[in-house]
């Protein structure tokens, strides 16, 4: 199967999922922490936006899973609230 156009994401802690289609969340958000764990990033913000809640379960669920996803939650009033989560990752590798 073809694939889109790769895109360049900054990994810097922030990942911003507006511009993705649920389909792509999954592998997106486990490449982008493996990303952030690489450059020792340990405090990610995901933003999903308020929506319907369809892409913050989606996040959630994939956040679940990942060994490395120490905790999580929302956002705080200044990092965007329900709109986005708050991701703490393992400090150290296995």
């Amino acid at each position: 199967m073809a694939r889109g156009p790769v895109v360049k994401i900054p990994i810097d802690g922030v990942l911003d999922l507006h511009t993705f289609q649920p389909g792509e969340v999954e592998d997106l958000l486990n490449d982008y922490i493996e990303e952030c764990l690489k450059k020792e990033i340990y405090e990610l913000r995901i933003i999903h936006g308020k929506g319907t809640g369809i892409l913050k379960a989606l996040v959630r669920s994939v956040l679940k899973k990942h060994p490395s996803v120490v905790s999580y939650t929302d956002g705080d009033l200044m990092s965007g609230g329900w709109g986005a989560t708050l991701v703490t990752l393992k400090r150290e590798r296995k």
